[in-house]
């Protein structure tokens, strides 16, 4: 089908949009951690039942699985937890406008680490996705009613997020780059990976006891984790992996990068929050940072 890399990527930023909202509201609920096993959880058996009852096979070599097990580590364990905290103190939409650095980090990494050409202009992709980041961050910094304390460590959480997922990108790029991968699948050993990791230490550390309970206590909260689940970590990332393997991945990223734009209409119509021009014209900027990025 033509254009299907190009399709599943927007199709994945309106599922990011959408997952951000529903855990944003959820993390306030049940604490980041809490959200992001349970979400992970709810992933797996949706695309356990996929792969199940389609057939589809994991035809992996052993390079692909390791690089699918730390991609998953990687982006769904560190980047996700700190993505969940940092909603927690500036909210979905600056959250997601620092995740736009995600691309930008992902294009350095493969430039240190698998030597891709990156070049002036990825240079100053970069430059201008960290400066629409800036115009918003530091406008909202200014009016926020946050303590200056949290809104810094919220800022710092995204950034760490973004890290997280442009490396979590990266591994899986090396898996699909070595050859054919189902996406359901790919994702599906992600997500079962991260669950192997986050859980226990969730258990030890105490984070993660008397979920039921407090779920069957805030229907609210359990009908907000399914809804992102549903559209985060199963349709989301199954579309991402899609796009990447029918499309460049800078066209790929770039449409998949403007979930920042696609959430100042969401958040303004069915949120009722104000949208200043600031916050407009920085989440295009750095959008369009990370076209100049990828599309050079």
């Amino acid at each position: 089908m033509q254009y299907l890399g190009e399709i599943c990527a927007l199709l994945t930023a309106c599922c990011w949009s959408g997952s951000a909202l529903a855990f944003s509201a959820a993390a306030l609920r049940v604490g980041s951690v809490r959200l992001n096993v349970t979400r992970l959880l709810v992933a797996a058996v949706l695309l356990f039942a996929v792969v199940l009852l389609a057939g589809f096979e994991p035809h992996l070599s052993t390079s692909q699985l390791r690089n699918l097990v730390i991609s998953g580590i990687v982006g769904l364990v560190i980047g996700d937890t700190f993505l969940f905290k940092a909603y927690e103190s500036v909210g979905a939409r600056t959250g997601m406008l620092i995740m736009s650095a995600a691309p930008a980090m992902s294009a350095l990494l493969a430039y240190l680490l698998l030597g891709e050409i990156l070049g002036s202009m990825g240079f100053i992709g970069m430059a201008v996705t960290l400066f629409g980041i800036a115009l918003v961050v530091l406008e909202q910094r200014a009016s926020s009613s946050v303590q200056p304390g949290s809104y810094s460590k919220g800022i710092m959480y995204a950034f760490i997020a973004a890290a997280g997922q442009a490396g979590g990108l990266v591994l899986a790029k090396m898996a699909f780059n070595e050859g054919p991968v189902n996406g359901f699948v790919a994702t599906l050993i992600r997500i079962v990976s991260a669950i192997i990791v986050i859980f226990p230490i969730a258990r030890l550390a105490g984070e993660y006891n008397d979920v039921l309970a407090l779920y069957l206590r805030d229907r609210k909260a359990l009908s907000l984790t399914f809804l992102g689940a549903f559209l985060g970590p199963f349709l989301g990332i199954t579309l991402s992996l899609i796009s990447v393997s029918y499309t460049s991945v800078g066209i790929s990223a770039t449409l998949m990068a403007t979930v920042p734009i696609l959430m100042l209409p969401i958040v303004h119509f069915v949120l009722k929050e104000q949208v200043s021009w600031r916050a407009i014209i920085g989440a295009v900027v750095a959008v369009a940072g990370v076209a100049v990025l990828f599309l050079r």
